[in-house]
């Protein structure tokens, strides 16, 4: 387990911990053409979609031509292409219980430079998820769908396939595979404030209401006294002090400047939060914090138009420098339904953390800020964070329906689903964040 040494005087509670690794060298410029390449344009706030089910044969890696030809895999791509500008790809296909079995690269080129990146490896899987019967789609089926990546703003794609079992080459790749490529858009006059432009949008600021007035970009942080009146907006009755930890700043939806017009118009909530479940987004760490409003709309897109869910799957969203965003509609202090956690959607909340935390260590802010954003979204529902929960599986791939689990009230996304979410480093400093996040409620 990676070292994790907290020290805590008063509220103020600090985390000893890495930074994130440094962006991928780029590679020399080479040609990007084909079949259906378009002329690069500027269509801001859109997704084009790339049909994959006719890959072309492609080339092993050394590596896989080491094999004997019996065990050589079978290789398909996407010749280098030109594109209009996106900055978040991913990939998706018709039935959400069929499987993508093999290992997926891309390289994307830099708009500007004409720089290629190295080879970067795709998750295959998508493990954050809508609860079976959860009704998201907006009338559409749910999508399967890996995990999306965030490349920056980038212009041409090349795509590889590696298919591990060549015998099942043809059958390998699932009904209406394609490459999704998401351009955020650019900011837009809501992220810099004034009055809600749609209905939709008077909605969504709406919810959050009495912690900000409507069209508000943020809401503002509170002390721990003034947090107690939270209990309300979240629709509790306090009859006494409760343990809550002081509320963080959070970035409203129209802070990072979401379409309201792409989700769907209802707001969904469940019984309570008796649980957060930690994430992160596996989009990989090269962003800046000025760019995360960016992959949120990215992730935004994607999960909507892309993987046909109602809304973006987390609750809440927290970048590298710790500033915390709202995420799925429908106010942040109440028990919105999610998409995060198959099978234990209900009764939770899903908070990730911008990046990929597999072997790079989560950046301190960015774990201050989930104890601070636990300590106070937990102490709504008076839950412990250092407590265990009775929580029923609606089913999944690691518990069947009906099955009852003692779960952490913050746990991470692999006690509810087999996957490798939230990240070795992330997920070994689970227990620290539970004693920072109870402290902070004053326990």
């Amino acid at each position: 387990m990676r070292p994790f040494l907290v020290s805590c005087l008063g509220a103020a509670c600090t985390a000893a911990l890495a930074l994130p690794l440094a962006p991928a060298a780029a590679h020399p410029a080479e040609s990007a053409s084909g079949p259906g390449a378009v002329r690069a344009g500027d269509l801001p706030g859109a997704t084009q979609s790339l049909p994959l089910e006719n890959l072309a044969p492609g080339t092993p890696t050394q590596d896989a031509r080491d094999l004997t030809p019996q065990r050589v895999p079978a290789v398909r791509g996407l010749a280098p292409r030109t594109v209009r500008p996106f900055s978040l790809l991913g990939i998706v296909w018709d039935d959400a219980a069929a499987a993508l079995r093999g290992r997926i690269q891309v390289r994307t080129r830099a708009r500007g430079s004409g720089l290629w990146s190295g080879w970067q490896d795709l998750q295959n899987t998508g493990d954050d998820a809508p609860d079976l019967g959860a009704g998201e789609g907006r009338g559409n089926a749910a999508r399967g769908s890996t995990a999306p990546l965030w490349v920056g703003a980038s212009d041409a794609v090349r795509l590889r396939l590696t298919l591990t079992d060549p015998h099942r080459a043809a059958t390998a790749l699932p009904h209406g595979l394609r490459l999704e490529l998401v351009d955020p858009g650019p900011d837009t006059p809501a992220v810099r404030g004034g009055p809600p432009s749609s209905a939709a949008a008077t909605a969504s600021s709406a919810a959050n209401a009495p912690l900000a007035p409507l069209g508000a970009t943020e809401i503002p942080a509170a002390d721990q006294a003034t947090a107690q009146a939270d209990v309300t907006a979240a629709g509790g009755q306090a009859t006494g002090p409760v343990h809550i930890g002081a509320r963080p700043r959070i970035v409203t939806r129209a802070g990072w400047g979401a379409d309201e017009s792409l989700r769907e118009a209802r707001f969904v909530y469940t019984h309570a939060v008796r649980a957060a479940f930690v994430h992160h987004s596996a989009t990989g760490n090269n962003y800046t914090c000025a760019e995360a409003p960016s992959v949120i709309r990215g992730l935004y897109r994607y999960h909507v138009e892309s993987s046909h869910w109602r809304d973006i799957g987390y609750n809440f969203l927290i970048d590298k420098c710790g500033t915390v965003y709202e995420g799925r509609a429908g106010g942040v202090a109440k028990p919105v339904l999610g998409a995060h956690t198959l099978g234990f959607n209900n009764d939770s909340t899903g908070i990730a953390l911008l990046g990929s935390f597999g072997r790079t260590a989560p950046p301190r802010p960015a774990v201050e800020a989930l104890g601070r954003l636990t300590a106070w979204k937990l102490g709504l529902q008076g839950a412990d964070p250092r407590g265990r929960t009775a929580m029923t599986s609606t089913g999944g791939n690691l518990y069947h329906k009906g099955r009852v689990v003692r779960q952490h009230v913050i746990s991470g996304h692999r006690d509810g689903f087999k996957t490798e979410c939230p990240g070795a480093l992330l997920y070994a400093d689970l227990p620290a964040i539970r004693q920072v996040a109870a402290h902070l409620q004053g326990r």
